[in-house]
């Protein structure tokens, strides 16, 4: 695969640049506070530690949402990330919501992805209130290798003020990560939404992160055709190039703001 890991000059760079982006970004709300969905992942991981830096450990608030179908262990990693970074922390049950909503429409349970995303969108409510309470931004997860190809929940995850790493493909996420001190065992853990029992990121995705982030970075952010990156990577094939342009294409919607028709003349 290509290597898309920064120099260590870039990845000094990269750190210092996102952390000054979410203390201006803070500040141009009028705040210094900020709300942040852990997950035990390395995505939040890397985020909580560079809001950390940011605005210091007192002015973020971690908040800790698990599901019916939630990993015991990524809970407990969650709260492990809050306890080594000396962050406040609450843990919400999100169960009593998404139950509520099935009261309401049961004709949806047993729909994984209905369900899935009403758990997604549950969490981001919960982080809208807590932020409104507070005065605070709630800060997204994203990564630049997800929201190509809509790897999120629209008005769930994808529900924040911004997204500090929004830029990074997962390859320099992992990277990123293990220069500000995440440790190891959150760096190479698989990946989960948890939006269901089981779920995988790479699983759902059909596909490897190295292999995505090759694809995005030769053929839908660089210039090269589906043959021609196939070509360029011997592990990838023409047809896993055209599945990631689909799901590049098909997400377009995710990426944009809700549209309207064009004023009359």
């Amino acid at each position: 695969m290509i290597d898309l890991r920064f120099s260590e000059s870039e990845l000094e760079a990269r750190r210092e640049h996102i952390v000054e982006f979410i203390r201006d970004t803070a500040a141009d709300a009028g705040t210094d506070r900020a709300v942040l969905g852990l997950s035990g992942g390395i995505d939040s991981t890397l985020t909580a530690h560079l809001a950390v830096e940011a605005l210091g450990e007192e002015n973020l608030h971690g908040l800790v949402m698990p599901g019916a179908v939630s990993d015991e262990e990524n809970m407990s990693d969650a709260e492990w990330v809050a306890q080594e970074l000396a962050i406040p922390y609450d843990v919400f049950e999100i169960n009593p919501i998404v139950d509520a909503f099935l009261d309401t429409y049961p004709e949806a349970e047993g729909d994984q992805l209905a369900v899935g995303n009403a758990r997604a969108r549950s969490r981001a409510v919960l982080n809208y209130l807590v932020a409104n309470h507070e005065g605070a931004l709630v800060l997204g997860t994203g990564n630049r290798s997800e929201a190509l190809v809509g790897y999120f929940t629209k008005y769930g995850d994808g529900a924040v003020d911004c997204h500090p790493i929004g830029n990074l493909y997962k390859q320099q996420v992992r990277q990123l990560a293990a220069h500000v001190g995440v440790p190891d065992e959150l760096v190479e853990k698989p990946p989960t939404a948890g939006l269901w029992a089981d779920q995988t990121d790479e699983e759902e995705l059909g596909i490897g992160y190295d292999s995505l982030d090759a694809i995005l970075a030769l053929h839908i952010d660089g210039p090269l055709s589906v043959t021609a990156t196939a070509r360029e990577v011997e592990e990838l094939t023409e047809e896993a190039v055209r599945r990631v342009r689909g799901m590049y294409e098909r997400s377009r919607h995710k990426r944009r703001v809700p549209p309207s028709p064009e004023p009359l003349e």
